[in-house]
């Protein structure tokens, strides 16, 4: 008769790890500044960084883009939101902190 493997506690998959104490410093840091937010999904995500909050940062005077609705490059379409500004379609939005893969400042954008 086969043995029965003990029921192991698994971590949930929507678990959520909160990010650590110095990563939440530096955010407050850049509280007030337009920032670009690259997800792992085909958006990318420009605005007014108002907060962090739980599992979410909050963007304020915001663009929700969805790379697939145009022909432009993730780095191309953000350089021009640089050159020429932010096209807001969202007075705010919530970006879930799991789904972030970086965050800079618009100004930090190399336009070269």
């Amino acid at each position: 008769m086969p043995k029965k493997v003990p029921n192991r506690k698994k971590r949930p998959k929507t678990a959520r790890i909160a990010p650590p104490r110095e990563t939440l410093d530096w955010i407050e840091e850049w509280i007030g500044s337009e920032v670009v937010v690259d997800v792992r999904s085909p958006f990318v995500y420009l605005g007014v960084l108002r907060g962090c909050r739980g599992e979410y940062l909050l963007l304020e005077d915001a663009d929700a883009h969805d790379l697939r609705d145009g022909s432009a490059s993730r780095e191309l379409y953000i350089v021009e939101s640089r050159e020429h500004g932010i096209h807001r379609n969202r007075k705010r939005v919530l970006v879930r902190l799991d789904e972030v893969v970086g965050i800079s400042k618009l100004d930090d954008v190399l336009m070269e």
